[in-house]
């Protein structure tokens, strides 16, 4: 059994309409999903994707001077070939030998996976939306943007007046809340709701003193990305209670045996549309630890790129019994999405931060830096009344002038008391 073929296609998935409004902004190059078709020569076929501007490995330019003519059982892995085409090597090797995924990967410990949606930050109104829309099509629980930027209790009590009671929230502040001092006392006040399950990332990881005084003071579990700080750091000086892990294969595996020893729970990070959900499944389906929500981020987009779209259950993915991942990919949308071009750039756009007092700050940079630039500024901390949002290009001379004041990093601050929010 050899590969005779590689074959990579770049497409471009949209949005969500309602997601669109708002991450175009953000991450419109996450809009590039790659799909690998690998070809053995027993006319077996299997598939992988990479969200390529994204992925914890992009698919190398040599591919197929590095994996045709070699049998795939030899190369399942090598973490170093890429997202999709390790997923397409396993798809093609369990068909061939009429084995689910899940069964190269290790044994079964369970039969339903848990599945996260994802949303970045928003005002109230559009999370209470973006929630809403979770729990109709199954999902029980929400990885959240958490922003300092927004009215975060605001944000809270719109969602659950739109959600199951039972329905959790997770918030990832990617460190924003800056210090263990801003961090305790706001996560203590957000303690009130019963939804509001895990928090990600309160501060930056290298203040491991910081941490450990958080995980310490407050009453919900902290997550940390795997390997930030090292992994033996983050135990022994007790700054998590789990992890955030996104790998290949065999890295993903080194990740999990740590966590099942260490008894620390984990979710799979694994970002793509169907497929990815699809081979996070079996992931979590061998790996005891993946015990908290998989974070895949598959509703941002229109289209799972599958015949048959996945279903969930009570916040459950089932994890698929058919030979290689048990997914039939869906042809017409591989051509209907198919571009000739691997990156998608922003609209102009400039950022408005008000405050219910009328005071607002524009902000020129992207959402990333802004994660920094916002409480580098000693920016308020989800202040009642308090929005951000998005101002784009609309030609005028207002527009142009903002525009210009605010890029290297520039703020620009004024009073604007009473006038009206601009559009998105």
């Amino acid at each position: 059994m050899k590969i005779t073929g590689v074959e990579l296609a770049d497409l471009h998935v949209p949005f969500t309409p309602h997601t669109d409004r708002h991450l175009k902004y953000w991450l419109p190059h996450w809009h590039i999903v790659q799909i690998c078709k690998i070809t053995l020569d027993n006319g077996v076929v299997g598939w992988g994707e990479t969200i390529p501007n994204y992925t914890w490995a992009r698919v190398p330019e040599n591919i197929a001077e590095r994996i045709v003519g070699r049998s795939p059982g030899d190369l399942l892995w090598e973490d170093s070939l890429g997202a999709g085409v390790q997923m397409a090597l396993f798809d093609a090797v369990g068909k061939a030998l009429g084995t689910p995924v899940y069964r190269l990967l290790g044994a079964k410990v369970r039969e339903w996976c848990p599945l996260s949606w994802w949303a970045m930050d928003m005002p109230p109104k559009d999370w209470a939306i973006q929630c809403a829309d979770a729990a109709a099509q199954g999902y029980m629980s929400a990885k959240l943007k958490a922003r300092t930027w927004y009215d975060l209790h605001a944000a809270v009590q719109a969602i659950i007046k739109k959600v199951p009671p039972q329905f959790k929230l997770d918030f990832d502040f990617n460190g924003t809340l800056d210090n263990a001092a801003n961090a305790v006392g706001f996560i203590k006040s957000l303690e009130q709701y019963p939804q509001v399950a895990m928090i990600e990332t309160p501060i930056p990881h290298g203040d491991v003193a910081g941490n450990h005084h958080i995980r310490s003071r407050i009453d919900r579990p902290v997550a940390q990305h795997w390997g930030d700080p090292p992994i033996m750091t983050a135990l022994s000086q007790e700054t998590t209670d789990g992890f955030v892990v996104g790998a290949g294969a065999q890295g993903l595996q080194r990740q999990a045996i740590a966590c099942d020893l260490a008894n620390k729970p984990f979710w799979l990070q694994l970002v793509g549309t169907g497929i990815t959900t699809t081979w996070a499944a079996h992931m979590g389906a061998v790996h005891r630890q993946a015990k908290w929500p998989a974070v895949t981020c598959m509703n941002i987009w229109e289209s799972q790129l599958l015949t048959h779209p996945i279903e969930l259950r009570g916040g459950y993915y089932r994890v698929p019994e058919a030979p290689g991942l048990g997914i039939e990919i869906d042809l017409k949308a591989l051509k209907k999405y198919r571009v000739d071009y691997s990156w998608v750039d922003p609209p102009r756009h400039v950022y408005r931060y008000t405050r219910a007092s009328g005071e607002v700050t524009y902000y020129g940079c992207g959402k990333e830096a802004l994660c920094w630039i916002y409480p580098r500024d000693a920016m308020p901390i989800a202040e009642a009344g308090s929005n951000l949002d998005v101002w784009e290009d609309d030609g005028t001379r207002e527009f142009a002038k903002v525009y210009e004041a605010v890029q290297n990093d520039h703020t620009l601050r004024r009073v604007e008391k009473g006038k009206k929010n601009k559009k998105k």
